[in-house]
């Protein structure tokens, strides 16, 4: 089948969504869970007062 130039002008082509693209997403949400455990995690030693002083 052979298309005109009009007609290839017209191809949309569609999304799809990958492995590797849904992979890269759930590792970027848990980059950023981890990121808020630690900022809770130093927050909450400074506010008790419970840091090592070298």
């Amino acid at each position: 089948m052979e298309l005109k130039k009009e007609e290839l002008m017209n191809i949309v082509g569609g999304f799809s969504i990958t492995a590797s693209f849904i992979s890269a997403v759930a590792k970027g949400i848990n980059s950023i869970l981890e990121l808020g455990r630690s900022l809770g995690t130093a927050i909450r030693r400074i506010a008790g007062n419970s840091i090592c002083s070298i």
